[in-house]
Order: structure tokens, then C-alpha cells, then sequence
């Protein structure tokens, strides 16, 4: 019994959070709309034409990309630190790491997502 007053705990704290949410925010959302309310605030300059642009799927893929190898620097960084500690496990480990984003890179490198038309 005792394992499952952790699983009751977090169960009841995972439905409270979100309800808890919903619950404030319908608490104290304004209730009366005003026309200043719906106007540009972040740069304060009026928009011309449509609000809403769609921006073309690359933008993304480029920034996934980005996002991707900026990741890897980031899990580098640790791994050269404690070079010494890993010994050769650590090595392959990182070369399986490496290997995987190279896929990835070459994939990308493949269907032309690097170029920026």
C-alpha cells in the first residue's frame, strides 16, 4: 500500500494543477470587452492588411534543424568535461551520439531543408 500513496499523491496533484487553472482563470477573466483591449500593444504601430500571416513550413523546419544540432552542442559540452572519468565506454557512447545526428544532418542535407530560398 505504501507505493501507491506516491501514485495517489501525484494523481491527485496532476488533476488539481490543470482544474485549479481553469478554475482561476474563469475566476478573474474580464468580463466586459472593450475596443482598446483588442488593439496592437506590443510595438503599438496599426497593422496593415491581414493579422494573421501563415508562414511556410521551411521557416520551421529550419528552426527544428537549428534546434537539433544546437542540442547536440549542448550535450557535448558535459561529455568533454568528464572525458576522462567515461574512459572508452564514453567514447562510443558519444560516436553512437554523433552517429545519429549525422543521419539526421545528411536526411536533412538530402531533402534540401539547409538551403534558405
Amino acid at each position: 500500500m505504501g507505493d501507491y500513496v506516491y501514485l495517489l499523491f501525484f494523481l491527485f496533484f496532476g488533476i488539481l494543477f490543470p482544474l485549479g487553472g481553469i478554475v482561476t482563470e474563469h475566476l478573474l477573466a474580464p468580463r466586459k470587452p472593450d475596443p482598446v483591449k483588442g488593439t496592437a500593444y506590443e510595438c503599438g504601430i496599426e497593422t496593415e492588411g491581414a493579422s494573421w500571416v501563415q508562414f511556410h513550413s521551411r521557416y520551421y523546419l529550419y528552426a527544428l534543424v537549428f534546434l537539433i544540432f544546437d542540442i547536440e552542442a549542448i550535450f557535448l559540452f558535459p561529455w568533454a568535461v568528464y572525458y576522462r572519468q567515461l574512459a572508452l565506454y564514453g567514447l562510443i557512447e558519444m560516436a553512437i551520439f554523433i552517429g545519429i545526428l549525422l543521419v539526421g544532418f545528411a536526411y536533412a542535407w538530402r531533402k534540401r531543408a539547409l538551403e534558405w530560398r
